[in-house]
């Protein structure tokens, strides 16, 4: 079993192979929660640099730094006890968040060139994912994104975080990321098309997310699962620990302004017999985000009513 791979170019088309890849995309996001794109739009010279850069960036400012930190102290430690005792509460994860009103790494050369480029052409590829999904929705054009941006304007919150998965001496014993869900909206991953590791949990097994070269990885977030009153699920995944390649991802993340008012959506929230059926609650994406930081291990549903209560 493998998540769908889907040809993005051919929405642009008319007809029966645009009716295709529109049901395509629908059913990545029904069914599975993650599907890959091909043939985005986004140049492949620019993803080549990026890979470029993020690799270089961890080898001159990075690498030396975390085999003194927490995580690979506290592992060494635990396998030197040789009980199987597991590092439950940190990744096996080394990550920078880039946002425009930051500071970026500066010792990397075309570092921050590269990923503001970067940056700017997956903002964009998110809009486009949000128009399909407002389209495959019955949702007016754009829909999504002034939900997100809490109106009209540019408020949403638009983050990419740079991970690197370093080569971990016990595995087993450790995650490279915990199980989670994401927290926001649309999720854009570049991930490594050599190293493996993501998984995520479908139908009660993890199963791969294969690395494919130069293809962006969609999955949906809880808001977007509120947003559609269900009928888009935000999915189960993880990254393992790997023993001896350093894996690179990078994710960026559209994600509603902190004062949004996430909710479903009212054309999504069937009338049965004129009981209104509103599965998810209304709240602030800010008090989601509230809830989230302490509880983004467990399980999602209590966070939405959490959120509520707020």
């Amino acid at each position: 079993m493998a998540i769908p791979v889907i040809d993005f170019s051919k929405i642009n088309g008319t007809g029966e192979e645009r009716a295709k890849t529109m049901a395509q995309i629908a059913n990545g996001c029904e069914e599975w929660g993650f599907f890959q794109l091909m043939n985005h739009g986004i140049p492949e010279e620019l993803l080549e640099r990026v890979k470029k850069v993020c690799s270089e960036y961890f080898k001159l400012e990075r690498e030396g730094t975390f085999k003194n930190s927490t995580a690979a102290k506290t592992l060494s430690y635990l396998a030197g006890k040789k009980n199987g005792e597991k590092l439950e509460n940190v990744d096996w994860e080394d990550v920078i968040t880039l946002l425009d009103n930051n500071e970026w790494p500066s010792k990397t050369p075309g570092f921050k060139e590269t990923m503001t480029e970067y940056r700017a052409e997956l903002k964009k590829l998110a809009e486009k994912v949000m128009e399909v999904m407002d389209e495959n929705l019955g949702l007016p054009k754009g829909y999504i994104k002034k939900a997100f941006n809490d109106g009209e304007g540019d408020g949403a919150f638009f983050g990419t975080k740079v991970s690197h998965y370093p080569p971990c001496p016990h595995p087993e014993l450790v995650n490279g990321l915990r199980a989670h869900t994401d927290a926001g909206g649309v999720i854009l991953l570049f991930q490594d098309d050599e190293v493996g590791g993501l998984q995520i949990l479908k139908d009660g097994q993890w199963i791969d997310v294969q690395p494919m070269k130069n293809t962006i990885v969609i999955n949906t977030g809880d808001q977007i699962e509120v947003l559609s009153n269900g009928r888009y699920k935000s999915t189960w995944h993880r990254v393992l620990a790997t023993p001896d390649r350093n894996r690179r991802s990078i994710a960026s993340f559209y994600n509603p302004s902190l004062k949004a008012t996430v909710a479903p959506a009212p054309a999504l929230v069937v009338k049965d017999d004129e009981k209104i059926n509103q599965t998810y609650p209304k709240f602030l994406f800010g008090d989601y985000m509230s809830v989230y930081a302490e509880q983004k291990f467990l399980p999602k549903e209590p966070r939405f009513q959490a959120a509520t209560a707020m």
